[in-house]
C-alpha cells in the first residue's frame, strides 16, 4: 500500500519532536512567536533527519514490527504528548523569554502568540519534509531504472544540479531587490551644498551613485554650530568623503577618487582622520560617524567607500571577500598619501569598522602588531565571529579572563569594552596606538561560528558566563547555533547597550583611542545623551546593514 503523503517516519517524529521542544529554551535575544515558530520548525527538521537515520538502524536489527493497533495507538499517543508538550512549552517559553528580556531591559510579554507561532511552524516543516520525500522518491526512479550505483550517482548529480540553480535565483533575485533599494536617497536626505562633502559643490562624486547609505552619511551629520551649541566650544564643518560602487568600477578607482576627494576638502589639514569600512550595504552607523565628530569639534575627516549594497549577511555568503579587497585599496591608497605628509603635520591616523566593517578592517592587516605599525588607533565594533585577528586575540586571552571579555597581555595594546568602565578597569598603562573592540555579551554576531554547532562555547560555560546571558540559556548541539542565526536577526531590536546596538559605548571608544577633544565632564554627558536618542529599538528583522 502506497504510504499516505501526511504520514511520519516513526523516528524521525519523535527526535524531531525533541528537538523542535529544546528549540523552545532561550538563546541571547527575546524572540518573537513568529520567529520562534520558524526556529522550531528547522529543529524538528534537524531531529527529523537524525531520527529517520535511526529508525533505519533499529529496523535492520529488530525484527519485531508492531500491529496497526499498536501503531494507531502509538500514534494517538504521540499526538497526546504533542500536544500537552506544546502547551507546557508555550506556557514556559513566556517565563524563559521573560528573563531573557529583563537581560537586555525590555519590558516583559503577557503570553504566547501560539497563531504567529503556527504561521511559523507549518510551513517550514511541510515544505522540509515535502523536500525531502521528494529527493527520496527521485532516487528509488533513478536506482530503478540505472541500477542502485548509477541511480545514486545521477540522484546526486540531480540534487546539486538543482541546488545551484536555486541559489543562482536567489542570489539574483537578492542582487536585483537589494539595488533597487540601493538607489533612491531617504526623503528626509537633501544633497549637501557644502564643499567638505562629497558630491557638494566641485566634488567629483556624483550624488546619484553613492547609494542610499552613501546619501544619509553625506547629507547627514552635525554641522559645525551644531557642534557648537552641544558642546559649548568652537568648531570646525566635519570633513565627509564617501565613495559608492558605482561612482567607479574598481576598488583601486574608488580609493583613488576617495585620495583626491580628501586633498579637495583639505582632510589632511585636519586633527583626525578616520579610515572607515561600512557595513555590507555601505553603511556607517550614525552614533558612531556622529560621535567623533561632535568629540573633536569638527575637526574631523571621515573616509569610506561602498563595495556592495547587500546586507552584510548576504554580502558576507556570496562575496566574503569583498570588504576586505575594498578595506585594503582605501586604506592603502589613504596612508600611502599620508606618509607623505611632513611627520608633523599628520593628521591622526585611525581606522573603524562595525559588524562586516569590522571583519573587513581586520582582515586588511597581518595580525594585531602589523595593526598598530600601521595606524594611530582603531575602533573595532561587534567583531564577526570569523574575523581572524578577533580569534586569535580571544584564543590567547589571558588565563582568567572570560571569552565574552578577554584581557591579553593585561590590556598593554588592546582591550575590549562591553560595559562603560570595562578600559579603565586595565589600569592606565595602555600603550599608544591603542585598539579597542566594544562587544555586547549577548551580539550574536561576535558568537555565531561554525563550531557552535558542535562544541560548547565558552562563553556559555559556568563561572564564565555574563550577566546579560540568561542562565536558563543552555548549549545544544545544533539547536543554539539555529537559535543564534535567528537572533542575528534580532541583533537591532534591543535597547543600545545590548545586542548588535553599541549606542552606549561607541563614544568610550573614541575617547580611548583619539583622546577626549579637550571637553568637560558636562560636554561629554550632553553628548552621549544625543547618541543615546539616536538608538531608538528599530522593528523586529529591520537590520540597518
Amino acid at each position: 500500500m502506497r504510504r499516505r503523503w501526511w504520514r511520519l517516519d516513526p523516528g524521525g517524529a519523535i527526535v524531531g519532536l525533541l528537538f523542535a521542544a529544546l528549540s523552545m529554551t532561550p538563546s541571547l535575544l527575546p524572540r518573537p512567536a513568529l520567529f520562534q515558530g520558524v526556529i522550531t520548525g528547522f529543529g524538528f527538521l534537524i531531529g527529523y533527519g537524525i531520527g529517520v537515520g535511526l529508525w533505519w538502524l533499529v529496523r535492520r536489527f529488530v525484527r519485531w514490527r508492531p500491529t496497526p493497533s499498536q501503531r494507531r495507538i502509538a500514534w494517538w499517543t504521540y499526538a497526546g504528548i504533542a500536544v500537552a508538550l506544546a502547551l507546557v512549552l508555550g506556557f514556559a517559553s513566556v517565563g524563559w523569554q521573560n528573563e531573557v528580556r529583563r537581560t537586555v531591559e525590555l519590558p516583559e510579554i503577557d503570553g504566547f502568540d501560539g497563531l504567529l507561532f503556527v504561521v511559523g511552524f507549518v510551513p517550514v516543516v511541510l515544505i522540509g519534509i515535502a523536500l525531502a520525500r521528494a529527493e527520496h522518491r527521485l532516487g528509488i526512479r533513478m536506482s530503478a531504472r540505472l541500477g542502485r550505483g548509477w541511480g545514486v550517482t545521477a540522484t546526486v548529480a540531480i540534487i546539486v544540479g538543482a541546488t545551484v540553480a536555486l541559489v543562482s535565483v536567489v542570489m539574483f533575485g537578492l542582487d536585483r531587490l537589494y539595488l533597487a533599494n540601493n538607489g533612491p536617497a531617504a526623503p528626509w536626505v537633501t544633497e549637501p551644498m557644502s564643499a567638505f562633502r562629497s558630491a557638494g559643490p566641485d566634488s567629483e562624486v556624483e550624488w546619484d551613485l553613492v547609494g542610499r547609505h552613501g546619501t544619509a552619511f553625506l547629507g547627514g551629520g552635525p554641522k559645525a554650530a551644531d557642534i557648537e551649541e552641544l558642546t559649548g566650544a568652537p568648531a570646525l564643518e566635519p570633513v565627509r568623503v564617501y565613495v559608492g560602487q558605482a561612482n567607479a568600477p574598481t576598488v583601486e578607482e574608488r580609493a583613488a577618487i576617495a585620495v583626491r576627494e580628501l586633498e579637495r576638502t583639505g582632510a589632511f589639514d585636519r586633527d583626525v582622520l578616520v579610515v572607515a569600512t561600512t557595513t555590507g550595504s555601505g553603511w556607517l552607523e550614525p552614533q558612531a560617524v556622529d560621535a567623533v565628530e561632535y568629540l573633536h569639534g569638527g575637526d574631523t575627516a571621515i573616509v569610506s567607500m561602498q563595495y556592495a549594497y547587500t546586507p552584510s549577511w548576504v554580502s558576507f555568503v556570496f562575496d566574503p571577500d569583498a570588504p576586505v579587497a575594498s578595506s585594503v585599496a582605501l586604506f592603502d591608497a589613504v596612508h600611502a598619501k599620508w606618509e607623505t605628509l611632513p611627520e608633523a603635520m599628520r593628521p591622526q591616523l585611525v581606522v573603524y569598522g562595525l559588524s562586516l566593517g569590522a571583519h573587513g578592517t581586520q582582515e586588511a592587516f597581518d595580525g594585531l602588531e602589523d595593526m598598530r605599525a600601521n595606524v594611530e588607533g582603531a575602533l573595532l565594533v561587534g567583531s564577526p565571529n570569523g574575523s581572524t585577528m578577533w580569534r586569535t586575540l580571544t584564543e590567547e586571552r589571558d588565563a582568567g579572563s572570560p571569552q565574552w571579555l578577554p584581557v591579553v597581555e593585561g590590556g598593554r595594546e588592546v582591550r575590549w569594552q562591553s560595559v562603560p568602565g570595562d578600559f579603565d578597569a586595565l589600569g592606565p598603562d595602555w600603550e599608544a596606538p591603542k585598539v579597542a573592540y566594544l562587544q555586547h555579551a549577548n551580539d550574536p554576531v561576535t558568537w555565531l561560528g561554525l563550531e557552535l554547532i558542535w562544541t560548547e562555547p565558552d562563553w556559555l560555560k559556568p563561572g564564565q558566563r555574563a550577566d546579560e546571558v540568561s542562565d536558563s540559556m543552555r548549549w545544544i548541539p545544533g539547536v543554539t547555533a539555529l537559535q543564534v542565526v535567528i537572533d542575528m536577526f534580532m541583533g537591532e531590536s534591543v535597547p543600545a547597550s545590548h545586542g548588535h546596538n553599541y549606542g552606549d559605548v561607541v563614544l568610550d571608544g573614541w575617547r580611548a583611542i583619539t583622546g577626549d577633544g579637550d571637553l568637560d565632564v558636562a560636554a561629554l554627558a550632553r553628548i552621549q545623551g544625543v547618541l543615546e536618542g539616536y538608538a531608538a529599538v528599530q522593528p523586529v528583522g529591520s537590520v540597518s546593514e
